[in-house]
């Protein structure tokens, strides 16, 4: 019998290229906190350049991208970890998966009926709420299908984690547990449903 069998594959992306950043050190403490049955690959925008048709065509998207989009049509499920700038998404995430998606029969092999989760850490009070909910339509658009299960979203996070980027606040991490579990059901419920079935909006 295959010991992997059965084992859920996530991958997870921050949208930050900060080295000290929040939302990176969040998806590093998520990938420790995985229930026992499920993987995840952290993968990276880091390297992927302004969106340009014109190189797209003619060499073709640059490595950082086909192998980010690769590793996101392998995976069963994606969880995005957004920071928030201005009220909204990061324009360097943004352009991440503007080139993940183009053309639209690579947006299909990589977001379409894939379950993805979101969440976010943030220095103020309101723990990327808007970044969040701003995903939401762009989401719609890709045809993924967004876990609305549960929201995670980690305020004040200097006092969340210590100067190495750990996680030191039981509550957040217990809430980061939940939210896991949660999405994992969410994922192996995904793939075991027909075709078109309701994706949990």
């Amino acid at each position: 019998m295959n010991p992997d069998a059965g084992r859920l594959r996530l991958i997870g992306v921050s949208g930050s290229l900060r080295r000290g950043s929040y939302n990176a050190a969040l998806l590093r403490a998520a990938a420790a906190m995985l229930p026992a049955d499920v993987d995840m690959t952290i993968g990276s925008i880091r390297g992927i350049p302004l969106y340009d048709a014109d190189v797209e065509a003619d060499p073709g998207p640059p490595a950082a991208v086909t192998g980010l989009r690769d590793a996101i049509a392998r995976a069963d499920g994606l969880l995005l970890v957004t920071p928030e700038y201005n009220n909204s998404i990061p324009g360097v995430f943004k352009n991440a998966i503007d080139w993940l998606s183009s053309p639209a029969k690579e947006a299909d092999r990589a977001f379409g009926g894939r379950p993805v989760a979101i969440i976010g850490a943030s220095s103020g009070g309101f723990g990327t709420i808007l970044a969040q909910s701003a995903w939401l339509p762009v989401l719609r658009a890709l045809g993924a299908q967004h876990w609305s299960g549960g929201r995670l979203m980690v305020s004040r996070a200097g006092e969340k984690f210590d100067a190495s980027g750990t996680l030191v606040d039981r509550a957040v991490a217990d809430q980061l547990t939940d939210f896991l579990q949660g999405f994992a059901q969410f994922v192996r419920a995904t793939k075991g449903a027909p075709e078109g079935a309701p994706d949990g909006r």
